[in-house]
C-alpha cells in the first residue's frame, strides 16, 4: 500500500510536478497508481509540490495513504519552479527509469510502455513525447492562438539551442535514471526551460534521445502564462547557451581526460 516503503527499488518512477494543483490532481493520481498495480510493476509516484497554496499537499498525502502503489510527496517549501521541482524529484527517484509528467496527464499514462520500450532495449537513453510528428493524436487542441504562439515559440527555441525535435515541451518525458542523473545534477534553470536545457545537456552528453508521438488532451486549466512565461523561457534558453560558453556545466560535454596527459 501507499503508505509502506519497499526494499527493493522500483522498476518505474513517476515524477510529478505540481502547484496549486488542489482541485484537478486526485483523479489523474488515481488513474496512474491503479493502472501502475494492473501492470503489477515494481513503481513509486513522487509528487513535488511547488509551493502550493491551496490544499495540494493534503489531497496528494491523503490519497498516498491509501494507494495500491508507493506515493511519496516531496516539498519545496517555497515556489521555486518547475524546473527546480523537476531536479528535485528525479535526483530522489530510485527507480531503473523515471516518467516526467505534467500534473493533469495531458498525454495518458497507457502511452507509459511505448516510450519505455526502447529505453529497456538499450537503444535510446531518452524518449520524449511529441504532439507534432506522424502517429501524434491531438484529441483535445489548445485554443488556436495559444496553438499558433507554441508552434513560433518552440521553433525558436530550437533553434536558439540547436535541437532537431520537433516538440520540447510536450510534459511526457521517459528517462533512464543512469543516464538522466548527470543532467540533472548539473541542471541549472528552475522554471519553464528545463526540458530545453535537459535536451541540450543530453546532447553535449552524447546520449540518445527519440521524439515519439504520443495522444495528447489538451488541459483548459493550463499554468503557462502564454506572453509572460514565454519571454521567461527565452530569457532561459539564452542563459543556457551561456552558461555552456561559460563552462558552467561542469565536464559534461568534455572529452575525458587523457591518461598520458599528465
Amino acid at each position: 500500500m501507499g503508505g509502506l516503503t519497499n526494499p527493493a527499488p522500483p522498476r518505474i518512477s513517476v515524477v510529478i510536478p505540481a502547484y496549486n494543483e488542489a482541485a484537478r490532481i486526485g483523479p489523474p493520481l488515481a488513474t496512474v497508481a491503479a493502472w501502475l498495480d494492473r501492470k503489477g510493476w515494481q513503481a513509486e509516484i513522487l509528487v513535488v509540490d511547488d509551493g502550493s497554496r491551496d490544499r495540494t499537499v493534503a489531497v496528494a498525502e491523503e490519497f498516498a495513504r491509501q494507494a495500491p502503489v508507493q506515493v511519496r510527496v516531496l516539498r519545496n517549501g517555497l515556489n521555486r519552479g518547475k524546473g527546480y521541482s523537476v531536479k528535485y524529484g528525479v535526483l530522489e527517484a530510485r527507480g531503473e527509469f523515471i516518467l516526467v509528467s505534467d500534473a493533469d496527464f495531458s498525454t495518458p499514462i497507457e502511452d507509459l510502455p511505448r516510450l519505455l520500450a526502447p529505453i529497456e532495449a538499450r537503444d535510446v537513453d531518452l524518449t520524449i513525447g511529441s504532439r507534432d510528428l506522424p502517429g501524434s493524436r491531438v484529441e483535445v487542441r489548445q485554443v488556436w492562438w495559444r496553438e499558433a504562439m507554441g508552434r513560433t515559440f518552440n521553433f525558436i527555441l530550437r533553434t536558439l539551442a540547436g535541437l532537431r525535435y520537433r516538440d520540447t515541451q510536450c510534459g511526457f518525458k521517459v528517462l533512464r535514471r543512469e543516464a538522466a542523473l548527470p543532467l540533472f545534477r548539473a541542471a541549472r534553470v528552475e522554471r519553464f526551460a528545463w526540458d530545453v536545457e535537459i535536451l541540450h545537456l543530453a546532447a553535449l552528453a552524447g546520449l540518445r534521445v527519440r521524439e515519439m508521438p504520443v495522444r495528447w488532451r489538451n488541459s483548459a486549466d493550463s499554468r503557462v502564462h502564454p506572453v509572460r512565461d514565454s519571454a521567461l523561457m527565452l530569457r532561459d534558453t539564452l542563459r543556457i547557451l551561456w552558461w555552456t560558453r561559460r563552462g558552467r556545466y561542469g565536464t559534461i560535454g568534455r572529452p575525458p581526460a587523457r591518461a598520458d596527459a599528465a
